[in-house]
């Protein structure tokens, strides 16, 4: 059975403007690739998310050097949500996506590469991000983990097994 948490993060100014800038990331990310896969599809190709990241990953990446102080997972991620959103736009279950707007809100998901992330107690070691630290304790595994911004504060949300 799983159980979803969702908590406020402690953070300093130093910590919020990181996770601001892969917040950022992950909103240029997917407004490239769908501005990409808009163009891809008038032209009369077919465009899926794994070549859009591999044509972001071999030729776009390299142009832009302020992308390799942030993690390279939060970019995944951004053509990942962008697939299942065609995807469900295709099954007639969504509406056709939208350019995302820089704005009150924002959010990114990041992993561990495929291990697993120990959440325990007050203080909390993240991938690529440190340690940040909750109002509340959370003694949890998992997988990924989702921040996201909402009304100037920051909160960690993840799903886990117990």
């Amino acid at each position: 059975m799983y159980k979803s948490i969702r908590t406020k993060l402690k953070l300093n100014n130093k910590q919020k403007t990181l996770l601001a800038q892969h917040a950022g990331y992950t909103r240029w990310c997917y407004n490239w690739a769908l501005s990409l896969w808009n163009q891809a599809y008038k032209d009369g190709y077919k465009p899926n998310a794994r070549k859009l990241r591999e044509v972001f990953t071999n030729h776009t990446k390299p142009l832009y050097p302020w992308m390799k102080n942030l993690s390279s997972r939060v970019y995944q991620y951004a053509f990942l949500n962008l697939g299942e959103a065609f995807k469900r736009f295709f099954k007639g279950l969504g509406k056709y996506p939208k350019f995302k707007k820089k704005g009150r809100s924002g959010s990114f998901t990041i992993d561990n590469c495929g291990k697993p992330i120990e959440l325990n107690g007050w203080s909390h070691k993240l991938p690529f991000i440190g340690v940040v630290k909750t109002y509340e304790p959370i003694e949890a595994t998992t997988k990924k983990i989702t921040i996201s911004r909402q009304a100037g504060d920051w909160y960690l949300s993840c799903s886990y097994e117990f």
